[in-house]
């Protein structure tokens, strides 16, 4: 990454050691910060006479432990210790009652800590500055995602903060093994991210790939994670996701459990999760919580909704305009009456319907919660119904424009569904330009796009292309635990035993 002096202020103080004299480093720093109203000094005098300085970002810092484990210390304690030299590893030791504290040398490291939510104490007579970390400021609590929603599950989701966030993984995943590499991208916002993984467990290049992959980026502000999934993604001309991403901390405790790595930002309660696989992205998290029957039989229906999103207005098109005799003749008799009175073809029928479909759909969503989906269902009746009455589109339209939306509401990952809404346009007009014909050439180039994308390196269609029978057991249906003993091949290699053999649960002998 670009050094800190690139980005704070092209001046060659920064690279230089602080000075020994207070009043040298106060100036430096005050014309690094000026016009920064935000950014507080707090000038000290410890006992003996002795000047410090205290630094932190108003807003950015718990004020009350820097009240209680910094200032009182520093002001009423120090005195009681009764040492005569006032040095920084006395005051760490004996002063502080704080549990995180380092040293640094450099005006740019005094600068970096202060800006990303540290306080920083400078004491005169000493080329060495303590950060105490008191990063805190006002941060929403631990709610549940808003976006994954689960009837059986926890209820907690991420939040903005990266250290909450990292926390609530340590508490389902209380393994050394669980590695949480730290670095910083942006130039300017000096954004945190932590690159979570499974030691033993996830794929050694893989995960040598990513951290490659992050510490080339070079950008001048990292907002979300969404930044970096653009960058470092395999294949960026692809609509369809190749990082997944979730505000669910047991979603990403159970892939980090499967080999996968995450990448947590700070800011953005949403984490990145790779390798994923399209298979993956049909997953709900309460998959694993409820019946496997059940859930099988659900995701079977995934299955289908998921074909009637992306093929069915195209089937429509075609049938329609080219293979009317593959209707029967009750049925053909019922379009054609319905259509006898639109002007429009049916490829232009869709696309009114779509395309209002898609305008309700984003009107939904920006407006506030209430008003929105009072919106969305009033704007689709009442423009349906009109529609229809005034002869523009007809009545068979509107139900397969409406069956469609609700078959693209049944996919889980949001970023999947868009892909899908989005491939759904070229397929209706090569339907309306070959028929049938259109879209099998529509179903081949997406199936050949599919096979060729990678995730990290991971085939996007592992476990069916190339073909793992062990995986099957979570891709189509959901088998029993006690049925998948091993870890998925696709992402780990090493280790890959998930539970003891045998643990198929029984009655016991008395019973039987």
């Amino acid at each position: 990454m670009a050094p800190l002096k690139e980005a704070i202020e092209p001046s060659e103080t920064m690279d230089n050691n602080l000075s020994k004299e207070l009043k040298t480093n106060q100036q430096v720093l005050k014309d690094t910060f000026r016009n920064c109203s935000d950014i507080i000094f707090r000038e000290l005098t410890l006992d003996d006479g002795v000047d410090a300085l205290l630094i932190f970002v108003d807003g950015m810092v718990k004020s009350a432990e820097i009240h209680e484990n910094a200032l009182q210390p520093l002001l009423f304690k120090l005195a009681k210790t009764g040492v005569s030299d006032i040095t920084p590893d006395i005051v760490e030791d004996s002063v502080l009652s704080l549990s995180q504290v380092s040293h640094v040398n450099l005006y740019s490291e005094v600068v970096e800590n202060v800006l990303t939510g540290n306080a920083t104490l400078l004491i005169n007579g000493y080329s060495e500055a303590l950060v105490l970390n008191v990063r805190g400021g006002t941060r929403r609590s631990v709610e549940e995602p808003e976006t994954e929603k689960v009837i059986r599950g926890p209820r907690e989701g991420f939040t903005e903060n990266l250290r909450t966030n990292t926390g609530l993984i340590r508490f389902k995943v209380k393994s050394p093994r669980l590695k949480t590499v730290a670095m910083t991208i942006g130039e300017h916002t000096r954004t945190n991210v932590v690159l979570a993984y499974m030691e033993g467990i996830a794929d050694s290049k893989v995960i040598d790939e990513v951290k490659n992959r992050l510490e080339s980026i070079h950008i001048d502000g990292v907002l979300e994670s969404a930044y970096i999934e653009e960058l470092i993604e395999d294949q960026p001309y692809s609509p369809f996701p190749q990082l997944q991403n979730t505000e669910r901390p047991d979603t990403v405790a159970a892939q980090l459990l499967e080999g996968r790595f995450a990448i947590f930002v700070d800011g953005t309660p949403f984490v990145l999760l790779g390798p994923i696989t399209f298979w993956q992205m049909l997953q709900a998290s309460d998959d694993y919580y409820e019946r496997y029957m059940m859930v099988s039989l659900i995701r079977l229906f995934r299955y289908l909704f998921l074909n009637l999103a992306l093929f069915l207005p195209a089937l429509y098109i075609a049938v329609t305009t080219f293979h009317q005799d593959m209707l029967p003749t009750s049925l053909l008799l019922s379009v054609a009456a319905a259509r006898e009175t639109i002007p429009f073809p049916a490829i232009v029928e869709a696309l009114i319907m779509e395309v209002s479909f898609e305008a309700l759909r984003e009107a939904g969503i920006r407006l506030p919660k209430g008003v929105g989906q009072t919106v969305s269902i009033l704007g689709a009746i009442v423009i349906g119904q009109a529609a229809v009455q005034a002869g523009i589109v007809s009545a068979p339209m509107v139900i397969v424009v409406a069956m469609t939306g609700i078959a693209s509401f049944t996919i889980p990952r949001y970023n999947q569904a868009i892909a899908i809404r989005l491939l759904r346009f070229p397929l209706m007009f090569l339907a309306a330009t070959f028929g049938l014909l259109g879209i099998v050439l529509g179903f081949v180039w997406i199936a050949v796009h599919l096979c060729n994308l990678r995730s990290f390196g991971v085939p996007y269609l592992s476990g069916v292309a190339p073909l793992k029978t062990d995986e099957l057991k979570d891709i189509f249906v959901r088998a029993p635990w006690w049925k998948m003993e091993l870890r998925p091949t696709s992402f780990s290699h090493r280790d890959r035993k998930r539970m003891g053999k045998q643990m198929k649960p029984s009655p016991p002998r008395s019973a039987r």
